[in-house]
């Protein structure tokens, strides 16, 4: 089941364009425009709905580092002689 979270690797301010374009299927650049023209005009007023989204939206847990379950673990001691 998709969620609407906020996208913190792919962003500009927030996220919250980068986590609508991610859960819609939609290219994050056209979400960005479809912000920024509607934000101008309507006279700013998105930018309130921008600002409460960022507040309700939660921000995304599994990032690429989070994901990463093949990296073999390190090991503090000296490294074995090479043949």
């Amino acid at each position: 089941m998709k969620k609407l979270t906020r996208n913190t690797e792919d962003r500009w301010v927030a996220g919250i364009c980068s986590g609508v374009a991610d859960y819609t299927g939609v290219d994050v650049t056209v979400v960005r425009l479809v912000l920024v023209v509607c934000t101008l005009l309507g006279a700013g007023s998105l930018l309130i709905g921008y600002l409460v989204a960022w507040v309700l939206i939660p921000k995304r847990t599994d990032t690429l580092w989070g994901r990463a379950t093949d990296v073999p673990p390190t090991h503090d001691g000296p490294a074995p002689p090479s043949a």
